[in-house]
Order: structure tokens, then C-alpha cells, then sequence
């Protein structure tokens, strides 16, 4: 049984998508099974891994008409599947309104699926509306990225706020993964600030991995690959590979069992 994990935050430009593509694929590079899930409307991270327009996409399954297994595709790196997004999710949000259980949707869909991988990761868009409510209602944990800049915590509050209605009401078992420290910059000391703010917040939830700011995390999505494919010595690589390395550390009881 897969372990879900919802990559969010709904602020922008904190490393979300980077995140999301560049985990799922150090942790299919340990041979662990691993499926990404696009269900930001941008379609970043299917972009970001060469796919572009894809059709069918997330938004078929959501609604109804395709089911998981034939929207699937497998990318170029062994171990690791995309289900992909395309411009069409926009609308998917005013659609799923007036669908019973909308907030499930997701979660329904993925039945089956989870038997087939070890690590399922969804890359939210960034917002807190009913995509991100189906992300998190289908999913074990959270990781929450927090870029290391002025009103680094702005709108987290808001966020946890979210993810404890979610366990309220949908899912009782939901947990925070932990608070990933992104954008690091050594040389900055509002950088060290942030992290000591954010590690004072929510103490051992943060991971000991600090993505630093690199260009060739910029520059890899542009490519269509990952860091570990575009540039595998970059402090970006590097970084990544720590993360998910602490990420399988984390759950390798729940690894061992598959």
C-alpha cells in the first residue's frame, strides 16, 4: 500500500512544484515505485518532466470519465509513473461543486492504485480550494515547503487550519510529514532567521535537509528533467538526494512492508 503525501503550501513560488518532481523522482531512483500526481491547473510538474497537453489527464479521472489506470503514463525513469495535468483543471473546481462526496473524488479514485506503488505524491496547486481539499483527504501526510524570504509563515496558520478541517471531517488519520526549509541562502541572514523562526514553530517537524538556492533547480524544469538528470552534482542534486534519502528514512517501516 502506497504512502500518499501531498506537497503544499498556497502561497507560490516556495519551491512546491521543484519539490514535488524532483522527490518523486530521487525516491523512484532508490527503486521504489513511485506515481506523481499533477493536480495544479499550471501542470508544472508534467511540464517540468516533458509532458505537455496531455490528454486524458487528472482532470478526467476527477470527473468521472477516465478511470486512473487509463490516464496513467510512464516517464522516462524506471520506477516512476506521471498523472498528468493540462489547462482543462481549471475548470474542474465549479464542476466538482455539485458532485456528492466532491471532496472525495480523489480519494475514490485512487482505489486500486495504491496496491501498485510504494510512494504516491501530489503536487496541490497553490490554494486552498477543492483540489487541494481532495489532495488532502486522499492522502497519509502533508509536506509543507517554506521558502526562506519575508512573510516566510504568512498564510501557514491558514493552511494548518485547513489540514486540521480535513481531519476533523474527512480524514481522522492525516499527519504533517514535515516543513521543508526551501531557498536557503547561507549568505543571508534573514535566511537563518526564517529557518530559526520556522524550526522554533514546529520543532522536529522540519527536515534536517535544507534545499539551498541553486540556478540548475531553476534551469532543470526548462529541460524537462529532473536535477538528478539535468545536473547530478549541483548542490541542488545534492540536496534532493538528502532530502529524499530522509524521507525514506522516515517512512522505512512503511517501505519495509511492501
Amino acid at each position: 500500500m502506497a504512502k500518499i503525501i501531498s506537497i503544499t503550501n498556497q502561497k507560490g513560488g516556495v519551491g512546491k512544484t521543484t519539490t514535488s518532481i524532483n522527490v518523486s523522482s530521487l525516491i523512484a531512483a532508490a527503486e521504489k515505485k513511485t506515481l506523481l500526481i499533477d493536480i495544479d491547473p499550471q501542470a508544472n510538474s508534467s511540464s517540468g518532466l516533458g509532458v505537455s497537453d496531455q490528454n486524458p489527464s487528472v482532470y478526467e479521472v476527477l470527473i468521472g470519465t477516465k478511470r486512473m489506470d487509463e490516464v496513467i503514463i510512464s516517464t522516462y525513469m524506471p520506477f516512476m509513473d506521471l498523472l498528468p495535468s493540462n489547462i482543462n483543471l481549471v475548470g474542474a473546481e465549479i464542476e466538482m461543486v455539485d458532485f456528492p462526496d466532491r471532496e472525495t473524488l480523489l480519494k475514490k479514485a485512487l482505489n486500486g492504485t495504491q496496491d501498485k506503488y510504494d510512494f504516491i505524491i501530489i503536487d496541490c496547486p497553490p490554494s486552498l480550494g477543492l483540489l487541494t481539499l481532495n489532495s488532502l483527504t486522499a492522502s497519509d501526510s502533508v509536506l509543507i515547503p517554506v521558502q526562506c524570504e519575508y512573510f516566510a509563515l504568512e498564510g501557514l496558520g491558514q493552511l494548518l487550519n485547513t489540514i486540521n478541517i480535513v481531519k476533523q471531517h474527512f480524514n481522522k488519520d492525516l499527519s504533517i510529514e514535515g516543513v521543508l526549509l526551501t531557498m536557503y541562502d547561507s549568505r543571508l541572514r534573514l535566511s537563518q532567521q526564517v529557518a530559526e523562526e520556522v524550526r522554533k514553530y514546529f520543532g522536529d517537524k522540519v527536515f534536517k535537509t535544507v534545499i539551498h538556492r541553486n540556478v540548475r533547480i531553476s534551469e532543470a524544469p526548462s529541460f524537462g528533467k529532473p536535477i538528478i538528470l539535468y545536473d547530478a552534482v549541483s548542490t541542488g542534486s545534492k540536496n534532493y538526494m538528502a532530502l529524499a534519502s530522509e524521507l525514506l528514512e522516515r517512512n522505512k517501516i512503511k517501505v519495509n512492508q511492501n
